[in-house]
């Protein structure tokens, strides 16, 4: 009888552990089917950890507890502590998963995703099923509801405008008010001459609004210019 509870109650929490893995892999889709660095298998694993070392950390001791396991000495256990070491854990691997390149962050969302869904590991590893299930709907919610393009979520662009060889008099006054007809805030300017061939390059701070397309101001410019992320 003792054998057969003890068979149950470690099967009680095997499913804890595959419920856990479900719900990161249900998360993981959603990143696969964007392209992300960690998909399913990431997610579904990261998941499954930390259900595992949820369980590990509040049933794994209990044949130690009390008197006289060790010689007659009491003892007591902290069943918080192994867990308290999933989530800083958890951050290493995310921080894996972010890029930076030419003064643009990649693979922030997904690491943070990651670390989440530790969290739901976690949950459902100490039984709270409702919490880990709410709260992988709530992830993938969220990351479904906010990649959706939203007018009033949209928010300017940072760019760096070089504008070279330039030969026209009054050319910033002409730029800033093309700028001005498109809705382009100037945050800075700095003018460069060429001594020799009395050129100028214009470097222009400018953030652009949501709804204006970069080919569109490259259009209304005839000079060399190029466009770069600001920061």
């Amino acid at each position: 009888m003792k054998e057969f509870l003890t068979q149950t109650i470690h099967l009680h929490l095997a499913f804890r552990v595959l419920l856990a893995g479900i719900c990161g892999m249900i998360i993981g889709l959603e990143r696969k089917n964007r392209s992300k660095e960690a998909g399913i298998r990431t997610h579904f694993v990261v998941a499954c950890g930390a259900a595992l070392m949820m369980v590990v950390s509040k049933y794994a001791f209990f044949d130690v507890i009390g008197q006289g396991a060790y010689g007659g000495v009491e003892v007591r256990l902290d069943p918080s502590r192994v867990a308290s070491t999933i989530a800083s854990g958890i951050g290493f691997l995310g921080a894996g998963m972010i890029f930076v390149h030419r003064n643009t962050i990649t693979g922030l969302t997904t690491a943070a995703g990651i670390w989440a869904t530790s969290g739901v590991g976690m949950a459902i590893g100490a039984g709270m099923y409702g919490l880990g299930i709410f709260a992988t709907v709530l992830i993938l919610g969220a990351q479904i509801f906010l990649h959706l393009n939203f007018k009033w979520m949209a928010v300017p662009r940072s760019k760096i405008m070089v504008i070279k060889d330039v030969d026209r008099e009054h050319y910033q006054k002409y730029i800033m008010d093309k700028f001005a007809q498109m809705g382009i805030s100037v945050r800075g300017v700095s003018v460069d001459r060429e001594a020799e061939t009395n050129l100028r390059k214009y470097t222009f701070n400018i953030e652009i609004p949501a709804g204006v397309m970069e080919d569109d101001i490259l259009s209304e410019i005839e000079y060399n210019v190029s466009l770069k992320s600001g920061m």
